[in-house]
């Protein structure tokens, strides 16, 4: 096999959720396309590292500071949505039902890898939890055993500063089939019913 192949596709393995034949794959097609075309790709990437960075407020990726959402007077400054990941923003957004601030954890509580509070973003979290102007958080971490760890673990440093915790409701998703349903989710959707 190609050394120089190889290093393209061990380069593409460090992407998330890539495995060997993907990475091989992803590999033969960039090395295939013409040079303008993997130039355009790379100048692309380059320049959007160059131009983005974390949001002094709320840690999310932005190319302001602080970021669009963070300066938008118009949103209820109130309520703080607390999320695990940048990419967890953008699929709240696009929901269009809820208008309050974020802040970006990046990350949740994981013993078993080595990931403690020190190296997620609490402590700025906690730093924009002395204004009063905060009366509502909203824990929107991973319904898996690293999110709950994480909502838990928030929820007793914060409910002591008097101000309201929630937590995202959990269910079947819309089309969704109850026998494929996993216990969990199932758990979720019972608990966080509502009357009709």
């Amino acid at each position: 096999m190609n050394q120089e192949l190889e290093n393209v596709t061990e380069q593409f393995r460090k992407l998330p959720g890539i495995g060997v034949k993907s990475a091989r794959r992803l590999a033969y097609f960039m090395l295939e396309r013409p040079e303008s075309e993997v130039k355009a790709f790379l100048d692309t990437i380059k320049a959007a590292r160059e131009k983005i960075c974390y949001c002094s407020v709320c840690c999310n990726l932005a190319t302001s500071d602080p970021c669009d959402i963070c300066g938008d007077a118009r949103r209820d400054h109130s309520v703080i949505c607390v999320v695990e990941q940048p990419q967890d923003v953008m699929a709240m957004e696009q929901s269009h039902e809820y208008h309050g601030l974020y802040h970006v954890l990046h990350g949740a509580l994981s013993p078993l890898d080595g990931i403690s509070p020190d190296q997620l973003k609490i402590k700025e979290l906690l730093n924009r939890l002395e204004s009063d102007e905060v009366k509502e958080v909203i824990l929107a971490t991973d319904p898996d055993a690293e999110g709950e760890a994480t909502a838990f673990y928030l929820s007793r440093l914060i409910k002591p500063a008097g101000i309201k915790v929630t937590r995202i409701g959990r269910g079947i998703p819309a089309g969704g089939d109850i026998g494929y349903a996993d216990g969990m989710t199932l758990a979720g959707a019972v608990q966080n019913r509502k009357e009709l």
